[in-house]
């Protein structure tokens, strides 16, 4: 659990390589918000089509393998962002972050699906979500403090150091995160590798995903700017908004691991826990609190969608076609990169005009669409005993 949190960890933390630098960028480079959204849909984009790849090459090969050359590719990535001179620079570092991120979530899952008793799985999964969020929080932090300190291309030189760090722990506990691929007996009937996408649940865990995922891309793209131009809150703090809102998030994991574990309808945890989070989130947006008041809730916003993390796992587990964990986690967790690439384009067009407050109950708006998601897993899931 532990190292494969702590991978998890890097890959968020690499999630943020870009965006805690978003208005040193502007200043820097002359950039707007659809040109800083556009950087985050590259990012997403190469990793969701990878991660849907990914899924066939972990089944096959394994996981070990592609977590090592993920974890270096996300050193080179933040050595190449401590040189880029301009746009162009940028671009290329999403691409290659987002190349690194891709492998992570059919990497985790099988790993975690093959090594962990079923017992304890649900706080496995917590676990997984608790060390994400972390990784989350802690690239604000890391590159607000480091910037401040020296600059920020010192700052991602560093990151290049954390990650190479990283991959020398992961390296020397190796024999840990050994897998087995899925080999099937000569007398045995085999369905396609792509029949799992014959599955409605599946397009629905994809649905999910996409439209729970362009609510989270918008706190963590566009929430310092928010709260700066509403309400003139200082880079510092705003960026401490957002590294609060992912430390709740990891707190909410840690419980919601408890409930995940207890329950027996993880579709309705996770309902529950995304509607009160967009309430939560559209009051933010709808201006009546003041600043102070505005960055709590936006806190409490993480917490609420924290709790839900292990059960949205364990739903999906439920939801996976036995011998196919790795396609499955990696077409289903391929629809959280495609909401962080669509929702910086839509919403960063909002922001370019100067709606700060809609963005906000715009996300929360999508928010709840995910509700109806997930309880339509919910509805549809079935046990699958058969290798797929």
């Amino acid at each position: 659990m532990a190292l494969v949190g702590m991978a998890h960890a890097a890959s968020h933390f690499g999630h943020l390589l870009l965006p805690p630098l978003f208005p040193l960028f502007m200043h820097e480079f002359g950039l707007n918000f659809s040109e800083l959204g556009a950087l985050m849909s590259v990012f997403f984009v190469v990793s969701g089509v990878g991660q849907a790849s990914a899924g066939f090459v972990v089944d096959k090969l394994g996981a070990r393998p592609l977590l090592f050359s993920a974890i270096a590719l996300f050193a080179l990535a933040s050595v190449l962002a401590a040189n880029v001179t301009g746009y162009s620079g940028l671009i290329g570092v999403a691409a290659l972050a987002g190349l690194a991120n891709a492998t992570f979530h059919p990497v985790d899952f099988t790993i975690l699906n093959q090594r962990i008793s079923a017992a304890r799985l649900g706080y496995a999964f917590s676990a997984h979500g608790l060390t994400g969020n972390l990784g989350w929080a802690l690239a604000p932090v890391f590159f607000a403090t480091v910037t401040a300190l020296s600059n920020w291309r010192t700052a991602y030189l560093a990151a290049a150091v954390f990650y190479a760090v990283v991959w020398v722990v992961l390296f020397a506990n190796r024999d840990a995160l050994k897998t087995q691929v899925v080999v099937h007996h000569a007398d045995a009937v085999v369905e396609h590798s792509m029949a799992f996408m014959k599955l409605p649940v599946v397009w629905w865990c994809f649905s999910f995903f996409l439209l729970s995922t362009m609510t989270l891309a918008v706190v963590q793209s566009f929430s310092v700017s928010i709260l700066k131009a509403l309400y003139g809150i200082s880079f510092q703090s705003a960026t401490y908004t957002l590294t609060a809102y992912m430390l709740c998030g990891a707190l909410g994991m840690l419980v919601g691991g408890f409930v995940a574990a207890r329950s027996r309808h993880s579709d309705r945890v996770v309902a529950g826990s995304m509607l009160t989070a967009a309430v939560l989130l559209a009051l933010c947006g709808a201006g009546i609190f003041g600043a102070t008041l505005t960055m709590v809730v936006l806190a409490a916003t993480g917490f609420a969608v924290g709790i839900g993390g292990p059960s949205r796992d364990m739903m999906i587990k439920k939801a996976t076609p036995k011998g196919a964990t790795g396609r499955v986690y990696g077409l289903v967790y391929s629809g959280l990169d495609t909401g962080f690439a669509i929702s910086p384009l839509i919403f960063g067009a909002f922001m370019d005009r100067g709606w700060y407050s809609a963005t906000l109950v715009g996300a929360a708006a999508v928010l709840l669409l995910s509700v109806v998601a997930a309880l339509g897993v919910g509805q549809r899931t079935v046990k699958v005993a058969a290798p797929v």
